[in-house]
């Protein structure tokens, strides 16, 4: 019997692998094709990327909200800014245009100029009954000019809703079939036909018509980010192999490399299918990172074997070690690397915990097929020719390695010396690190939809919806004068804040039958006296059906109303301040004892989002740090060993959270990933180093100082030609046009190349420091778990050579 991860297990499964080849290959094919038929599976996300676990209290209220009042992100608005559409013949147009959308199913109510009603009061039926501003058609500027003044001037209930009466800027309001809101429909509606609509009326009538709203932005949204993960891949792919060759000077080993990565790639999205994963923001960047990931577990690999055979020639034996010396070192750098990702599998949050799967898996699924492919596919080629080697005497990389060696042997206390000034000046760094929660600051910039969500900022004060739901506690509690007067309360305030936009509730409903009720005067649009209200309710009763305009604001008992607004989109400090400030006033409005009121909505939901991501990324990286401490402590069998490993990790996160407050780049849900990304892919480096290490130990006689050279040179170069694989893989994602990526594939390269430098200088240099310390024989008489014996290479070629 032998031990997991031992020498003899590793002898055992090299000889597995290099004895049943055929079988091997036949079983990952057909693996890949089982994993391709459940690409079918794989579809993207209806809905928004909410950060919050189920169970949290603002996606309980959330919920709560959209049981009583249905979903609140069902709106799609369209809009023109141009005194040209004042016309008779454009504005007919409009007019036209605005109620085709009545047709479809998807589209559940339309409000244009040309639907709004005038209240007005029958006093021969003592009722209220609904009038056209527009009966039929316009047709004379003089209807135009009545129309202007009466909603500009005599109908507040409308302003700022339809149109904006400063700046003459008109809009129509969508709701879309809150049942359909969060399906394909809404992909189809979106792309199919509102799309090409806007575009014909556009050209007939040269008009700039702007469209904006949740549903609109999701859709647009989803298809910029869908397109990007074809981009990704090929980038990745593209940028990876150019190095990788680059590197190896050989076509062979390119090829070898990306086949293993998009066998890979084809496992990722089948693991999203097999686990019907929807395809979010997140899953989305899996597929290029198997890809950047993958290929330094070809670099390993590949440059161990050709290392190898030019020591001794054997080719056979030189794949035996590939697997025995490497095998060991490269599973626990991909161990560590998918604990970086499972970490997120930790939180209660379905986005991360999705993600943090698919990123783990996908992983060592890389990490399966280098060690199966690669050796194997070599078995079949021949021997390495002259030039497949060269790159191992490149005069660059041995002064490159001359250079790394020379200031470990005499630079040691300057390079403490930087260490513990970039600790200091990045630690002043992090304490200028903002938080930003913006539902649009990571979306492409400069795309069409992007500029119309600021210009409906502009006009109307905002697009995310943020929802205010009274619950009175009894039925018909809402329609009572002292409630109403109380909503009127914070209206007021919401309407003083200028983040926040006019809100629409049941009051200005009341104000409008008030102003109704006295022949449209529109100094009476306020609320009803004690008095007034019997008279103005006792004709709103009688009104037909037709006026029924509560529905939207109060639910069928006429115990909860709710109180709609739209927020601008600000960073999360700023929508934190007034939620606060907004929480007190209701609190200070409704008493506890009579009311229940719940401030929610998704520009809220996202905001809380965000702080909630922000507090896991300590837990999550804390996990990460102590999985990883849990690997080492296995490895090396010292306490000290996992400190020395983890200082020279944990330097670069420390800079890159400095670099961050110094250039700007803010905490927020795209940047939060990088951390535990980075200390996980970070790591590797340390795990082949000192593993090499441990080796060169035992082959030394356990001296420090030849020992830590030795694993310098031959792992120096590997480390070196990985990480800028790395640095330039995760560097495709400054392709993207979303902020978010960008910032993620620029931190995360930054952070591994200050990784590889601290794990070629530091590491080193705190080694040979702390040699005594290090070097304790207790420690070092039990070899390590992935050291296998010089000696042993007689055994080794004996076991192979009964192939």
């Amino acid at each position: 019997m032998f031990k997991l991860l031992t020498k003899d297990f590793w002898d055992l499964t090299a000889r597995i692998i290099l004895r049943n080849k055929i079988v091997i290959l036949v079983g990952i094919i057909i693996a890949t094709y089982l994993f391709s038929t459940q690409w079918d599976n794989m579809r993207f996300s209806n809905t928004e990327a909410n950060l919050l676990p189920d169970h949290h209290e603002a996606n309980i209220s959330y919920s709560n909200f959209l049981d009583t009042f249905g979903e609140e992100g069902n709106l799609i608005v369209i809009g023109v800014k141009d005194t040209a559409v004042f016309d008779v013949k454009l504005l007919n147009a409009w007019n036209r245009f605005c109620g085709e959308f009545k047709s479809y199913d998807a589209i559940e109510a339309v409000i244009s100029i040309k639907d709004l009603q005038k209240l007005v009061k029958n006093s021969e039926e003592e009722r209220f009954v609904l009038e056209p501003f527009i009966k039929d058609s316009i047709t004379s500027v003089a209807q135009i000019e009545t129309l202007q003044n009466e909603l500009f001037n005599k109908y507040p209930f409308y302003d700022n809703f339809l149109f904006n009466s400063e700046t003459k800027t008109i809009r129509t309001a969508l709701y879309f079939e809150k049942s359909l809101v969060n399906t394909s429909t809404r992909k189809e509606f979106v792309l199919n036909i509102l799309e090409p609509k806007i575009e014909a009326f556009e050209k007939d009538y040269g008009l700039d018509v702007r469209v904006s709203g949740m549903p609109y932005i999701r859709t647009k949204n989803a298809e910029n980010i869908i397109g990007e993960i074809g981009k990704f891949v090929l980038a990745a792919m593209l940028v990876t192999s150019l190095i990788f060759f680059f590197f190896f000077r050989s076509f062979r080993a390119t090829f070898i490399s990306l086949i293993v990565v998009c066998i890979g790639v084809m496992w990722t999205l089948g693991i999203i299918g097999l686990l019907k994963y929807e395809i979010t923001v997140l899953t989305a960047l899996i597929p290029p990172l198997i890809i950047v990931i993958g290929i330094p577990n070809c670099i390993f690999l590949i440059n161990k074997y050709q290392h190898e055979v030019k020591l001794h020639g054997n080719k056979v034996k030189s794949l035996q070690r590939v697997i025995t010396k490497i095998g060991n070192a490269t599973l626990m750098t991909n161990v560590t690397t998918a604990s970086g990702f499972a970490t997120f599998i930790l939180t209660e949050s379905t986005l991360l915990k999705e993600f943090g799967i698919v990123a783990s898996l996908s992983i060592l699924a890389i990490f399966i097929l280098c060690l199966l492919i690669i050796p194997i596919i070599y078995t079949f080629l021949p021997f390495p020719k002259d030039r497949h080697l060269e790159h191992l005497n490149k005069r660059w990389i041995g002064g490159f390695v001359d250079w790394m060696e020379r200031m470990v042997r005499q630079r040691r206390i300057a390079i403490y010396a930087i260490s513990v000034l970039l600790v200091i000046v990045s630690m002043i760094g992090m304490y200028q690190i903002k938080i930003s929660g913006s539902l649009i600051e990571d979306m492409p910039q400069e795309s069409p939809f992007v500029n119309d969500i600021r210009f409906f900022e502009a006009e109307f004060d905002g697009i995310l919806p943020v929802e205010i739901m009274v619950d009175t506690k009894r039925k018909k509690g809402v329609m009572k004068l002292s409630t109403l007067k109380r909503m009127d309360q914070i209206e007021a305030y919401i309407e003083e804040t200028p983040e926040l936009s006019k809100p629409i509730s049941v009051v200005g409903l009341v104000k409008y039958s008030k102003q109704a009720y006295y022949n449209g005067n529109p100094k009476y649009y306020q609320l009803p006296t004690s008095q007034e209200n019997s008279f103005i309710l006792s004709y709103a009763k009688n009104s037909s059906s037709d006026v029924d305009l509560l529905k939207n604001f109060v639910d069928s008992t006429g115990q909860y109303a709710r109180i709609t607004t739209f927020m601008k989109d600000i960073g999360t400090d700023k929508m934190e301040r007034i939620q606060e400030n907004l929480q007190e006033k209701i609190d200070k409005v409704f008493p506890a004892e009579r009311y229940d009121v719940t401030l929610t909505g998704k520009a809220l939901v996202f905001q809380k989002g965000t702080k909630y991501l922000i507090k896991n990324l300590a837990i999550s990286l804390s996990l990460a740090i102590l999985l990883i401490s849990l690997f080492m402590a296995y490895m090396f069998r010292s306490g000290r060993m996992i400190i020395v490993s983890l200082i020279p990790n944990l330097l670069p996160l420390l800079v890159t959270a400095g670099l961050m407050g110094y250039i700007g780049v803010p905490i927020k849900p795209s940047t939060i990933l990088v951390f535990s990304i980075a200390f996980g892919i970070s790591v590797d480096d340390t795990i082949h180093f000192l593993a090499k290490y441990r080796q060169e130990l035992q082959a030394n006689k356990w001296k420090i100082k030849p020992s830590v050279y030795g694993a310098l040179r031959e792992t120096g170069v590997s480390m070196f030609y990985t990480s800028i694989v790395l640095f330039f893989g995760f560097s495709v994602f400054t392709i993207s046009s979303f902020g978010g990526t960008v910032a993620l594939g620029a931190l995360v390269s930054a952070t591994l190349l200050f990784a590889m430098l601290s794990n070629l200088l530091l590491l080193p240099s705190l080694l040979l420091s702390l040699e005594r310390s290090i070097a304790n024989k207790e420690v070092l008489r039990k070899p390590p778990i992935n050291i296998i014996p010089e000696e042993d290479d007689k055994e080794e070629e004996a076991a192979v050579n009964e192939d």
